[in-house]
């Protein structure tokens, strides 16, 4: 809390006069990061484009968030260390929401042909997790930006669904 509260040129009790407690504040960063992720996914969805563009876009959007929002993402990756029961709970069903998004777009490739068949939870599973775990690799001292990071990722992910 100490260095949150420097990092917000606030005072500690600053903090906790909003969240009660670390968990608190962090529950909050991740519904935040979360719902953002979903409200994007929910737009790519509608856009009028076919599934092939939505999914490598979802891809790239995803991709870049999480990359500049990586702190909180490393947080939200293991939400059972962080939360118990409600909240807990309502960052499940937040990732499953997520999720749910990811696999309309997936079905709805498969459906129009764009996409080879197969078992949509496997195939987002395995996109999420190859997504997620950039945060592992990849720095911004790096050669590429997280924009070119996440448009090559998205490049070689697409070719996990097309035909």
């Amino acid at each position: 809390m100490d260095d949150i509260a420097s990092e917000l040129l606030m005072t500690k009790g600053s903090l906790y006069y909003y969240f009660k407690d670390k968990e608190d504040l962090v529950f909050y960063c991740t519904k935040q990061l979360l719902g953002e992720s979903i409200q994007q996914a929910e737009e790519i969805e509608r856009l009028d484009v076919n599934s092939h563009e939505k999914l490598h876009k979802a891809i790239v959007v995803h991709m870049e968030y999480l990359l500049t929002e990586r702190s909180g993402f490393e947080i939200g990756s293991k939400p059972r260390s962080f939360f118990s029961g409600e909240k807990l709970d309502h960052v499940v069903k937040l990732r499953h929401d997520y999720a749910s998004c990811m696999d309309r777009m997936i079905e709805e490739g498969m459906a129009s042909g764009e996409f080879e068949q197969g078992d949509v939870k496997v195939k987002r599973n395995l996109l999420l997790g190859a997504m997620n775990y950039s945060i592992s690799w990849y720095s911004l001292s790096g050669p590429l930006d997280i924009t070119e990071t996440a448009h090559k990722s998205a490049e070689h992910l697409m070719k996990m669904f097309v035909k």
